[in-house]
C-alpha cells in the first residue's frame, strides 16, 4: 500500500465491512475505514506477546500529517519499552469527573462536540457550560472517579442542585462585580443535561462502557406561562415614559424593544445598527440561538430605535456608557423597572411570551407567530430570503402596534 496522504485518504472508499489501509512509510500507522465512511487513524504494535492498537483520531478532525506525528510518538514509546494502549487504559481507569470535564471543554473548544443542528457548540453556549461545570458539577462530583459514577450519584446530584447545595455568591473580575449562583429545579435540569452530555463523551472516549445519567429522573424545567395583562402593560409603559424616573437611555430602550419585538434578551443586548433594516421592516440578525435569522419587526419598535440618541461611533443599538462594547446592565435594569412598575415575576422571557400571546389573541397562526419571535421551528434565514414578506411585516406592525397602544394608550400610525 502507498504512503498515506490527504488525497489518498479522501479517496479511500468504504466497503461492506470495516477494513484497514496501512502506511508504506511508517509501519504500524494506518487508517480504519467503516462502512459508514468514517475513517480513524490508528497505531498498531506488539507488546507483551500480543498485538495492541491505539486510536489516534478521526480523519477531518486531524490531518494526515498530525496523525503521522502522533503515531511516531506512540510507536517511539513502544520502541523504548512502553505500552501506550495499557497506559491509556490505566489513565482512563483513574480519570476523575473534574479531569473529564476539562477534556470535554477542550474538545468542545476545538469544535469536536456537536450542539444544535449537529454544529459545533457556539462560544455563548460554552460560556454557560463552563459556568455550570465550575459551579455545580465539579463541586459535587469533581473528585469522583468517572468509572465509579452510577445513576444514584446522578440522582443525588440533581437533588443537591435543586435544593441549592451549590448556591453561592462569587466575586467576578469586574470591579465590585459578583455572580449569584442559585439552585432550583430549572438549574438542576439544565446542568444534569450537560452532565449527561459529558458522560456520553466519556463513553465515546472509551472511559466507561455506558452513560450512568441515562434514565436519571429530572424535574421538568418549568414552562413559563406568565404574560402581561393590559393593565400591566399600562403600568410598564407609564414607568418607561416617566420623566422623573432615572434610568439610562440604553436600559429604557432595551425594555421597549423587548416588549415590542418579542426578541430574546441576548438578541437585544447584542443588536447592532447594521442589523436594523428599517426599510425592510426587520432585524437581520447574524447570530442568534437558532443561528442567523431575519426577524420581522413592527414600526413602533423601529421608531424607538430611530428616536434613540446613539453615542457617536458605537456599532450597537444599546451602547455601553464608557467602552466600545454593548450595554451589559439590561438584566439588572429589567428587575429595577419591573419593581418600580410593581410587576412581579416579569422577566425578558415574560415580555417575549406576552408578545407571542398578543399575536395569538389577534388570530395569527402558530407558524406566523414562530416566525415573528424567531422560534427554532420557523426561523427565517438570510440564506433563503433577502426581502421580508409584506404579510409578516404587516403582522409584526399589528402586534407591535397593539402592545404599544396597551403601554401608552396611544394608537401608533403603523397599527391597522
Amino acid at each position: 500500500m502507498p504512503k498515506l496522504t490527504k488525497h489518498l485518504v479522501d479517496r479511500i472508499a468504504p466497503k461492506a465491512s470495516d477494513y484497514f489501509w496501512w502506511d508504506s512509510e511508517l509501519p504500524g500507522f494506518g487508517v480504519r475505514i467503516w462502512p459508514s465512511g468514517r475513517k480513524l487513524y490508528v497505531a498498531q504494535y506488539r507488546a507483551g506477546g500480543r498485538s495492541r492498537r491505539v486510536k489516534i483520531g478521526f480523519h477531518g478532525a486531524l490531518t494526515v500529517d498530525q496523525a503521522r506525528r502522533e503515531a511516531k510518538f506512540i510507536l517511539g514509546d513502544v520502541a523504548r519499552g512502553g505500552d501506550p494502549a495499557e497506559d491509556r487504559a490505566t489513565r482512563r481507569k483513574s480519570l476523575t469527573v473534574r479531569e473529564l470535564c476539562d477534556n470535554y471543554l477542550k474538545a468542545a473548544e476545538r469544535g469536536l462536540i456537536m450542539g444544535k443542528r449537529n454544529l459545533p457548540k457556539k462560544e455563548s453556549t460554552l460560556v454557560s457550560d463552563r459556568g455550570r461545570i465550575e459551579r455545580h458539577i465539579k463541586p459535587l462530583l469533581g473528585n469522583k472517579l468517572v468509572r465509579d459514577v452510577v445513576q444514584a450519584d446522578v440522582n443525588r446530584f440533581i437533588r443537591d442542585v435543586t435544593v441549592g447545595k451549590t448556591a453561592i455568591v462569587q466575586k467576578t473580575e469586574t470591579k465590585r462585580g459578583k455572580a449569584i449562583v442559585e439552585g432550583g429545579a430549572g438549574t438542576a435540569s439544565r446542568t444534569a443535561g450537560l452532565l449527561g452530555g459529558i458522560l456520553s463523551f466519556a463513553v465515546s472516549e472509551g472511559v466507561i462502557p455506558f452513560n450512568p445519567a441515562r434514565g436519571a429522573k429530572r424535574q421538568a424545567d418549568g414552562v413559563r406561562n406568565r404574560r402581561l395583562s393590559a393593565q400591566e402593560y399600562r403600568r410598564l409603559g407609564k414607568v418607561l415614559r416617566a420623566e422623573t424616573y432615572v434610568e439610562s437611555e440604553a436600559a429604557l430602550t432595551g425594555v421597549w424593544l423587548l416588549a415590542l419585538t418579542g426578541c430574546r434578551l441576548g438578541e437585544i443586548e447584542n443588536l447592532m445598527l447594521k442589523e436594523v433594516d428599517t426599510a425592510g421592516g426587520c432585524f437581520r440578525l447574524a447570530d442568534t440561538k437558532e443561528g442567523a435569522s431575519i426577524r420581522p419587526v413592527g414600526r413602533p419598535a423601529l421608531d424607538v430605535i430611530r428616536n434613540t440618541s446613539i453615542r457617536g461611533g458605537s456599532k450597537y443599538v444599546l451602547p455601553a456608557a464608557r467602552t466600545d462594547g454593548n450595554f451589559g446592565g439590561l438584566p439588572r435594569a429589567i428587575k429595577r423597572i419591573m419593581k418600580r412598575a410593581e410587576l412581579v415575576g416579569v422577566s425578558a422571557h415574560t415580555l417575549r411570551h406576552s408578545y407571542a400571546s398578543v399575536a395569538g389573541d389577534l388570530g395569527y397562526s402558530d407558524s406566523t407567530i414562530e416566525t415573528l419571535i424567531g422560534h427554532a421551528a420557523a426561523t427565517v434565514t438570510s440564506k433563503y430570503i433577502h426581502r421580508m414578506d409584506d404579510v409578516l411585516v404587516a403582522a409584526a406592525n399589528k402586534v407591535s402596534g397593539t402592545i404599544y397602544r396597551a403601554m401608552t394608550n396611544e394608537r401608533h400610525s403603523a397599527a391597522s
